[in-house]
């Protein structure tokens, strides 16, 4: 006779787990792919170990804080949907269609208010989180959230704390290794609020933390800078580690290849008027065959490359 049974604690599921990859995605390419993969691949053993649901999500944003103007959110949304095709990897549009500034503590928040229950990781780069200070509420962002943190030196300063996002790193294949004295320079590097929150595995990430729990419960704390005892309903034991990731990153970024791009589109121009449409096959089989020709081949998506070239996108004469 089957099990019909009603009790609520068996009718209960796991609680899932649920990273996020945030950014701008403009456009999106394998770079974004690969960090969001590597977590994927690092949380999905032990997922299946637990019997948990794992989701990693790119989260794309409404426009980047950085630029006065991004691509139409449309556009870098189906572009989302064609490079994580046949991927596990979702797409979260939480931010996407939401009116700029989006700032990422008020993301998280509503996060943790979406899934309560479910171990929530958000992902960046170490050149974001050792400015975490100067973000909007940064330095509360693990009240709602564990953090993930590649080992990224490059890039762009993100000091005004409006999503503020890791977008733009692939991890390498050389020196994946990393020494004790190369892990504890990368910890040194966070505020040092955060800094007794750091943890040496992944897993710990994923494993309750009771006195923490208990701690943020506390109504008696009057201080302004503290989590708000009355949004206490959204703290729960599965928040406020941080692992870094020890193994380099090379960064590659959206604002380059769209200066690639551009620079296609310069040279074309110069070209006679019957030889651009032949230009523009060609460049298209460059990344189609991932041929070293285009320097773009490396970090597009065939896919999304053609619709880059169908939907006129940067600024691309050629293919117009």
């Amino acid at each position: 006779m089957p099990n019909t049974s009603n009790s609520p604690q068996e009718k209960t599921p796991a609680p899932a787990i649920r990273a996020y990859l945030g950014g701008s995605f403009d456009p999106v390419h394998n770079g974004h792919l690969e960090v969001a993969m590597s977590v994927y691949q690092h949380l999905l053993p032990i997922a299946e170990q637990k019997q948990r649901p794992l989701h990693v999500s790119l989260l794309p944003n409404a426009r980047s804080p950085f630029k006065t103007q991004s691509t139409d959110a449309n556009h870098r949304l189906t572009m989302l949907k064609l490079a994580t095709e046949n991927t596990p990897i979702h797409i979260n549009e939480l931010e996407l269609w939401q009116a700029p500034p989006v700032y990422t503590i008020d993301s998280v928040r509503t996060l943790r208010q979406q899934y309560p229950n479910d171990s929530l990781i958000f992902i960046m780069g170490m050149d974001g989180a050792h400015s975490l200070d100067k973000w909007k509420d940064g330095l509360r962002l693990t009240d709602y959230v564990n953090l993930w943190v590649f080992n990224r030196q490059s890039g762009p300063n993100m000091s005004d704390g409006i999503s503020e996002k890791f977008t733009d790193s692939i991890i390498s294949s050389e020196n994946n290794t990393a020494t004790t004295q190369d892990i504890a320079t990368l910890q040194s590097q966070l505020p040092l609020s955060l800094q007794p929150h750091i943890i040496d595995s992944p897993i710990e990430l994923l494993t309750p933390t009771i006195q923490r729990s208990t701690n943020s419960l506390n109504s008696n704390n009057t201080d302004p800078t503290s989590p708000d005892p009355n949004n206490t309903d959204l703290k729960n034991a599965n928040q406020g580690r941080i692992y870094i990731d020890p193994r380099p990153i090379t960064a590659v970024s959206s604002t380059q290849i769209r200066e690639q791009l551009q620079k296609l589109d310069d040279q074309t121009n110069k070209m006679p008027v019957a030889q651009r449409q032949i230009a523009s096959i060609a460049s298209i089989n460059d990344i189609i065959s991932n041929t070293e020709s285009n320097p773009l081949a490396k970090w597009l998506n065939p896919a999304v490359y053609q619709y880059i070239i169908a939907h006129q996108l940067y600024s691309a004469a050629q293919f117009r």
